[in-house]
């Protein structure tokens, strides 16, 4: 099977050939654990664990690294303001990120690197670069020299006299180069620092993501995935950074960039002040609703998040579950067995979605079709061979993760106990003809955001966010 994949760095859709057919190499950058993820942070980490999936199912090893940045100049400030200890600080939202990201239905990576763990990996880099003439100590930092890689730029599609429009860069005294950005610099006693050729100091941001892609994937890997907000300048610089070090190697061969999220007409950003933390969704919808909300666009688009996308969203699940709720039990009955299948296990319609350079938007249709076919079909056999199909392309999306009963039980501001008694004194004034206490209680539970659906059985109940 080909999977085709648009690589920012030759702007346009191209067959992914792995280049150890064996194991695939993944790196994604992860957080700056300062503070709570917004929605926006999550769609890089629901938009590659789908790739992650889909390469799963195709080789025979994938080696997915998400990287925890836990030194930054961002994190000392919120740290002193928090009055916590620097490591005790990062710790707690390095557990709450991955408590949230885990909560949209995303596999643990391979590796969860942590920038504080490879300063030796970081130094060593740093003092080749130097070696190799594109970096230079001054005043206690160590500055990679732009203008010593003619190929600079080459990511961001930027020439060298663009570079400093609306680029996050520091003019220094030290700078041989405006351009020139910092790989260490020095630490102040109140600061986190580490000992090095240079003095007390740490990294710069850039670095760190070289540094760790080295060490646990190899000096070529294969996908590079981010948000394109990280293209320039910080993906152009580890680009540069990989490649002087590596004598002219590629160091990326595929480079991946999802759009932002939007609220309104802006960018979803902690600098704008317009963000909506993944716990605060998390606390008021399902984590399937939000994951499908996030896959519902093209993941190389804007993505406009707003209360009707949350809604759709919603729906469309309810529609899915609906059917696997009403459909024969199949050969698949819980999600686990999907794990290390091969990518003949799952419908051939959602996978060549998924091939065609993540086209999520159309997988999710073609889960959808599947539902319609479940509803045509009057046969026990093929339903029962359809509702596997559903499960099987529900997981490649990280979807369909829960039994279709506690689906529509997740999201009531009642504990399923005191719905339940409500039901059973509901049966009791329908039983005695009073009718309108029995209708009392049904809009009681409705407050609740609880319906009921009554049948041949008994009654039903369902979270609705209506």
């Amino acid at each position: 099977m080909n999977i085709q994949l648009y690589n920012t760095l030759t702007a346009r859709k191209e067959t992914f050939v792995a280049q150890d057919p064996n194991c695939v190499t993944m790196y994604v950058c992860g957080p700056t654990v300062y503070n709570l993820v917004h929605i926006g942070n999550g769609r890089p980490a629901v938009v590659f664990d789908v790739l992650f999936r889909l390469l799963a199912a195709t080789y025979p090893q994938v080696r997915y690294a998400r990287n925890i940045t836990d030194v930054e100049d961002k994190i000392n400030a919120a740290a002193r303001e928090a009055g916590e200890p620097i490591a005790q600080f990062t710790e707690r939202y390095t557990v709450a990120y991955n408590e949230d990201v885990r909560a949209l239905g995303n596999l643990e990576p391979t590796i969860e690197p942590r920038a504080t763990h490879h300063i030796v990996e970081m130094v060593a880099m740093i003092g080749e670069l130097i070696a190799r003439g594109h970096a230079y100590a001054a005043e206690g930092h160590v500055l990679f020299s732009v203008p010593s890689d003619p190929s600079y730029g080459m990511l961001s599609k930027r020439s060298l006299e663009d570079m400093l429009d609306g680029a996050r860069v520091e003019v220094a005294p030290y700078k041989r180069d405006a351009k020139d950005f910092v790989l260490w610099k020095p630490s102040a006693p109140d600061v986190p620092g580490w000992d090095s050729p240079w003095g007390r100091g740490r990294p710069g941001w850039h670095i760190e993501c070289s540094a760790m892609i080295r060490k646990h994937l190899g000096a070529t890997i294969d996908i590079h995935g981010g948000g394109s907000d990280l293209m320039f300048p910080h993906h152009e610089n580890e680009l540069a950074q990989g490649r002087c070090v590596g004598s002219g190697e590629a160091y990326v061969r595929y480079w991946l960039h999802n759009g932002m999220l939007t609220l309104g007409n802006e960018k979803m950003a902690k600098s704008v002040g317009n963000v909506l933390t993944l716990r605060e969704l998390l606390a008021r919808y399902g984590g399937e609703v939000l994951r499908y909300a996030l896959l519902s666009g093209h993941y190389r688009s804007a993505l406009a998040w707003s209360d009707d996308l949350i809604k759709q969203s919603q729906a469309s699940l309810d529609r899915i579950y609906r059917a696997l709720l009403e459909a024969p039990a199949g050969d698949i009955t819980h999600p686990q067995q999907l794990h290390d299948q091969p990518i003949e296990a799952f419908p051939a319609t959602v996978v060549a979605a998924l091939a065609d350079d993540m086209n999520t938007p159309e997988a999710l249709a073609a889960v959808h079709a599947i539902v319609t076919e479940l509803h045509r079909t009057n046969d026990p056999a093929v339903a029962r061979e359809l509702r596997s199909a559903l499960l099987a392309g529900g997981w490649l999306l990280g979807l369909l993760t829960e039994s279709p009963e506690a689906h529509f039980k997740t999201g009531a501001t009642l504990e399923a106990a005191a719905i339940e008694t409500l039901i059973e004194a509901r049966n009791a004034a329908r039983a005695a003809r009073d009718f309108a206490r029995a209708d009392a209680i049904r809009d009681e539970l409705l407050q609740h955001h609880v319906e009921l659906e009554d049948g041949r059985d008994g009654t039903r109940w369902r979270v609705t966010n209506a």
